[in-house]
């Protein structure tokens, strides 16, 4: 059965950080997922994790300079160091937090960089990450993000990541599959469902093409919903989408996939 995870970095965003979580409760949520707690301390984000009774599913690695346009440092050449600093601190928080898996970003590195040079720098710092992570008995999710949104990223599309993934020889490696980014750059997202079952371990949702709630655009989330389900994946979803107007009052949707209820906290 479809499960969700409140993204809160997109939903609740008129709500300072860490009144989120009751307001995600609040909705209905018994899960979440976010991009940076970095800024509040491992016992604040864990207070407000146990208080809602709230799971947490996935958070970032640090990737740099967010607002000045960085996306993580594993294929840039000469960034090893902060690329382990930031696989590190997130280990630590996850580790800390119980979450399951850390997503660390690849880099922007345009289209003119040299490929097999960036491919041996992200193979030796995924590598890094994935035994650091394995130490805490912690899982890496791999995120190809599509070209329109996020220009010059090394990763855009679904297959070469996975190629990608299996060179680092890693168990504890998977792919994290967006259906908004998987739909812009690769298409056929239900055969895609189907044919990568295994690969994927985590999973995020939004509309398609404005990114959105999942009730609008041109994908029928109703009919992934079912393919996810057919292939036994069974983790929440991460909705990771911009509201159109308030995030409560967009929630209809999601109505059937919420065990809560909105307004049970």
């Amino acid at each position: 059965m479809t499960k969700l995870a409140a993204n809160l970095s997109m939903l609740f965003t008129d709500a300072p950080f860490l009144d989120r979580f009751d307001r995600a409760a609040n909705a209905g949520f018994d899960a979440v997922e976010f991009l940076f707690p970095y800024d509040h301390t491992i016992e604040e984000v864990k207070e407000r994790l146990e208080r809602n009774a709230l799971s947490l599913t996935l958070i970032n690695a640090p990737a740099g300079n967010w607002a000045g346009g960085e996306r993580g440092f594993a294929a840039r050449p000469g960034k090893s160091a902060e690329h382990e600093a930031s696989v590190g601190l997130a280990v630590d928080y996850a580790a800390a937090l119980g979450c399951p898996r850390i997503h660390v970003m690849s880099g922007i590195t345009g289209d003119d960089h040299d490929r097999a040079a960036c491919e041996a720098v992200w193979v030796e710092n995924m590598r890094l990450a994935a035994d650091r992570a394995g130490a805490a008995n912690l899982a890496v999710s791999i995120e190809p993000l599509n070209n329109r949104d996020v220009p010059g990223y090394f990763l855009s599309h679904q297959d070469p990541t996975l190629e990608l993934i299996q060179r680092l020889e890693r168990r504890n490696v998977f792919l994290q599959f967006d259906v908004y980014h998987a739909q812009i750059m690769d298409g056929d997202i239900i055969r895609r469902i189907e044919r990568l079952k295994g690969a994927y371990g985590h999973v995020q949702i939004a509309g398609v093409p404005d990114r959105h709630e999942p009730d609008s655009g041109e994908l029928n989330y109703t009919e992934i919903f079912k393919a996810f389900d057919s292939v036994g994946f069974d983790a929440p979803l991460g909705c990771e989408y911009n509201p159109r107007a308030g995030t409560e009052d967009g929630l209809g949707w999601a109505a059937p996939y919420l065990p809560r209820g909105a307004g049970s906290k």
